[in-house]
């Protein structure tokens, strides 16, 4: 199944922001007056342009260890009875990005995101206090970049 049309202002929206999403108070009027378009025109674009799948997620990513800060990838083995439990409270740490289940022996995968690297270590020890269950991390050692232009 083909997802839909994009025109050029959809394709000259998600060029653009792939470039970068300006840090100020009103980030999408700075970006809509780059593309000559309206604040609430862009936000109604980006919103059917997610509704639509054909964007997942929109926001700027940042190289937190160049702050200090460190991101780790975090894998648990959780039993089924146990899943909503450890759930909420991976959820509840404001350090937790995101996280997804998986079908796999290891089936809870969750991003930590910390504004010291120092600070990982207690997070992860918080988790496995609070759950009762082990915790697996993977520090980032390479990443790597997407660039995606659409032309017309």
């Amino acid at each position: 199944m083909l997802g839909p049309t994009l025109d050029d202002t959809d394709r000259a929206i998600i060029n653009q922001l792939q470039d970068a999403v300006p840090l100020v108070e009103r980030p999408y009027r700075e970006a809509a007056a780059q593309l000559g378009l309206e604040e609430d025109v862009l936000i109604a674009r980006l919103q059917r342009l997610l509704d639509a799948g054909v964007l997942s997620r929109l926001g700027p990513m940042y190289q937190i260890e160049r702050a200090g800060g460190r991101y780790v990838l975090v894998a648990m083995r959780v039993p089924d009875p146990a899943l909503d439990r450890v759930i909420g409270i991976v959820n509840a740490l404001p350090e937790v990005a995101h996280n997804y289940l998986r079908e796999h022996a290891f089936n809870l995968w969750f991003v930590i995101a910390v504004e010291a690297g120092s600070q990982a270590d207690a997070v992860l020890a918080r988790i496995e206090a609070a759950t009762g269950l082990p915790v697996y991390a993977f520090p980032k050692q390479k990443e790597y970049f997407l660039d995606l232009r659409l032309r017309a």
